[in-house]
């Protein structure tokens, strides 16, 4: 039995832009419910606006790293559209590439509390969400990236946090199993976003050179996502690796 009409209520975090807009986006024209958290609330309407007038979508600003503003999200989830269905788990951020001894533990502590801790308290929330309601049950699909398998050049940073969020995945699906809660991830390589935009003119290679990579249409992301969270919860895609066919990842570059 596929994911009921009742519960096809999605939070995506980060869907103010890239990857999170496009998901966001795919799951409304797939007909969820979706609420969009992101920092920025300018952002936030300019993706609800795109998805259309009277597209079911709720823009809720939310800072994923403060504990508050993270339970308030979900209180107004369940409060506005019941049962949560699905979290995509997305927020992220990175740093310019910057040499390990030259990293300053500031801009390393503030990735860590993106990209791991506010994952986890998203993670968390909606698992005490879907582990207390009725229907019991639901999916979390977090955003890692190729970057959870393999390093970049000067990216220690943002490769520690993609790690970390396999780990989250993991012990998540692991966890959830007695409640009906289904957690995958998605590793992403070279979609076309703002993040990426620098990849088409030239990004710094293992061997110390200067090279434009190929780049994939975010869309071909979101429908993957749409994919996973449309399957019951008797079935769930554990890892998917998404990327642009022809980037430097599998064999020697």
């Amino acid at each position: 039995m596929r994911m009921s009409e009742i519960q096809k209520t999605a939070v995506v975090t980060g869907a103010g832009s890239g990857i999170g807009r496009a998901v966001a986006l795919a799951l409304a024209g797939a007909g969820w419910r979706v609420t969009l958290a992101g920092r920025r609330a300018e952002a936030l309407r300019e993706t609800a606006d795109l998805a259309g007038p009277g597209a079911p979508v709720a823009v809720l600003p939310t800072d994923v790293t403060v504990p508050e503003q993270v339970d308030a999200l979900f209180t107004a989830v369940r409060e506005r559209f019941g049962p949560l269905g699905l979290l995509f788990n997305n927020a992220g951020t990175g740093t310019p590439a910057v040499p390990v001894d030259q990293l300053p533990y500031d801009t390393w502590r503030s990735v860590v509390e993106v990209n791991l801790n506010g994952a986890f308290l998203c993670a968390q929330a909606a698992f005490r969400a879907m582990k207390n309601q009725h229907p019991r049950g639901g999916r979390i699909i977090n955003n890692g990236s190729v970057s959870a398998h393999v390093p970049r050049p000067d990216s220690i940073a943002y490769t520690a946090t993609k790690h970390a969020v396999t780990g989250l995945t993991k012990s998540l699906s692991l966890d959830g199993r007695p409640h009906r809660i289904a957690c995958g991830q998605i590793d992403i390589g070279n979609a076309a976003t703002d993040m990426t935009a620098p990849m088409r003119d030239g990004i710094k290679q293992a061997d110390g050179t200067v090279r434009p990579e190929p780049v994939m249409d975010a869309a071909d992301v979101a429908r993957t996502v749409v994919h996973m969270a449309s399957l019951p919860l008797e079935a769930n895609v554990q890892f998917a690796t998404v990327m642009a066919t022809s980037m430097p990842y599998i064999g020697r570059g």
